[in-house]
């Protein structure tokens, strides 16, 4: 069985959003048209608390993108975004969400960040996605969202880690840093995952 993942289709990743990933909002309707050729489709959510330490606003005198150690973690300063019960945090409404199955929100404990709908960043704690998609039956998951050389990378690389066969695709994922997603994507298919 195949499942749909759709990472972080948010609206503070849109143009005019405090993270808004570069051509964000051309993702949408290829969201919406893949959907219905999935038994599955399931959503990942960035949902932090206002005091996320990932958060430059928390560390005074530090810049967004700046780069620290977090609790033994490297970890890149972000402006502030998806704060949980926000409009930033909310579904794009263009999304189409009748066939998201479930909600998979991450990102909820300040101390540290989470990229990957499956785990935090230093894979401490589980967000129960992959014993969920393995009790629905799912072999297979293919993967679209925001942003590429982040959330849907570092989902993609935790998905292949859990034996899941992975698809990554590109057409319906945009980055943050075109840099950043050409070392992703090296990754990526060094570790297994299918691109296109």
């Amino acid at each position: 069985m195949k499942a749909l993942l759709l990472i972080d289709i948010q609206n503070d990743f849109l143009p005019g959003g405090s993270l808004a990933v570069p051509g964000g909002n051309e993702i949408i309707s290829l969201a919406n048209e893949l959907q219905p050729a999935y038994d599955l489709v399931v959503a990942t959510q960035d949902w932090h608390p206002a005091d996320h330490q990932s958060f430059a606003s928390q560390h005074p005198g530090r810049q967004p993108f700046e780069q620290i150690d977090l609790h033994g973690l490297p970890q890149t300063l972000w402006p502030d975004h998806c704060v949980q019960g926000t409009a930033g945090a909310e579904f794009i409404p263009a999304l189409d969400q009748h066939r998201i199955e479930a909600i998979f929100r991450k990102g909820t404990n300040p101390e540290i960040d989470s990229y990957s709908g499956f785990f935090d960043n230093g894979h401490r704690k589980s967000t129960g996605l992959a014993d969920y998609l393995r009790g629905r039956g799912v072999r297979e998951v293919h993967l679209c969202g925001l942003a590429a050389d982040f959330c849907v990378n570092f989902s993609a690389l935790d998905a292949l880690q859990e034996g899941f066969q992975v698809r990554f695709l590109e057409a319906a994922t945009r980055a943050i840093s075109a840099e950043g997603y050409a070392r992703a994507r090296q990754e990526l298919q060094r570790r297994g995952a299918q691109l296109g």
